[in-house]
């Protein structure tokens, strides 16, 4: 179980280009975080920073668990749910197919079923991933999310492509991650439709 996530003076350079410096936050378990600034602010970098996917400049980033602090980024990064940009879909692959190979990647195993029924796909469930539509997709990276049972999750514009009922569903499921114990940051420009700390990020 994670218990917080500590960032200190973190500083993020991107080429030569400084992205944002001297960054310090905190989120508990059970919080939800927005990362809220103007395109080029670094949303996005410092949520892979946090994922372990680029290492930052200076400063630190602590994920304390029950098995003790985490500093080390990939090793951080198994704790992470992650949601971008790119749908990470086989599009040759069926929905169901594709969602049993990450339960499979994440060692989650189970039957997919109840969670594609969540998020409104289970009628997908044999439909090649190519002809879903950019809605479905981002359903299925919720569907992902909710296989990895991971703690920490890391959403990148979590409501792009999704209509009315999709941004409702979406926030049901950050909602109940957070109640159990769960973790949440989102970089977003929407509102996240749910009791959160913001984080404005301003361009170093």
């Amino acid at each position: 179980m994670i218990a917080s996530l500590i960032a200190e003076k973190l500083t993020c350079v991107r080429g030569d280009r400084p992205i944002f410096a001297d960054l310090s936050f905190q989120v508990a378990a059970g919080e939800a975080l927005v990362v809220e600034g103007a395109n080029g602010a670094g949303k996005t970098s410092l949520l892979r920073l946090i994922a372990g996917f680029l290492t930052p400049a200076s400063g630190g980033l602590v994920l304390n668990t029950d098995k003790g602090a985490i500093a080390d980024g990939e090793e951080r990064g198994r704790h992470v749910g992650w949601l971008g940009h790119h749908d990470a879909v086989k599009p040759q692959m069926d929905v169901g197919e594709q969602l049993e190979f990450f339960a499979r990647l994440y060692g989650t195993g189970g039957d997919v079923r109840p969670v594609l029924e969540r998020v409104g796909i289970a009628r997908q469930r044999e439909l090649p991933c190519r002809y879903l539509s950019a809605g479905q997709k981002k359903r299925l990276g919720l569907a992902r999310l909710l296989m990895s049972g991971r703690g920490l999750w890391l959403l990148d514009e979590p409501f792009a492509a999704l209509d009315t009922a999709g941004r409702a569903l979406a926030a049901d499921l950050m909602r109940a991650h957070c109640a159990t114990g769960g973790m949440v940051i989102a970089a977003t420009h929407d509102p996240l439709g749910l009791e959160a700390r913001s984080l404005k990020l301003e361009a170093a």
